[in-house]
């Protein structure tokens, strides 16, 4: 399935006055009828396929297939216990995506009513590179304690490096980012 947007969701993404949260604009954004349901979970997270199914039967998506959730985890139970782990380790990196990270932390910085956040926001929405990226990242980590309390940057912290891959958390180890 790929899900594309419909006139309503073009709307909506345009006027800023729809009941959407961050995460669904986000999905909309992605949602271009070029990339599969698949793919939309590695930037978003699991729960893209059932925010999919809500965005479809609220109109603002429509697709060519029936939605239906996706099915490749399934097959992997009935298989001999030995293979199982090894093929588990795979599915956890597919979903690590420097994309992902990065559209993680512009929403946190989005939240942030601060001018430093916006300069942040700002540095990593201009970003191209990978390296780019990345260092951007670990900026805005740095920052991130004096913004918000101790326990939501933690928290924010460990999302972040849940997603980012792992070549690139090696990279803000290096520059001393991990360490909170």
């Amino acid at each position: 399935m790929q899900p594309r947007k419909t006139d309503l969701a073009r709307d909506a993404l345009q006027a800023h006055r729809a009941p959407l949260d961050m995460r669904q604009r986000r999905l909309l954004i992605l949602c271009d009828g070029q990339r599969d349901l698949s793919q939309l979970t590695a930037m978003i997270g699991p729960e893209a396929s059932a925010m999919v199914i809500q965005l479809i039967q609220a109109g603002y998506l429509m697709s060519s297939a029936p939605p239906e959730p996706m099915p490749a985890p399934v097959p992997v139970a009935p298989t001999a216990a030995g293979p199982a782990p090894a093929s588990a380790a795979p599915a956890t990196e597919r979903r690590r995506s420097l994309v992902a990270a990065r559209i993680y932390l512009l929403g946190i910085l989005e939240l942030q009513r601060h001018p430093q956040a916006a300069a942040l926001l700002h540095t990593l929405q201009q970003a191209r590179s990978d390296e780019q990226v990345v260092a951007a990242l670990g900026s805005a980590l740095d920052a991130l304690p004096g913004l918000t309390s101790a326990g939501y940057c933690e928290r924010v912290r460990q999302r972040l490096f849940e997603v980012l891959p792992e070549t690139h958390l090696a990279q803000l180890e290096q520059a001393g980012a991990v360490a909170g």
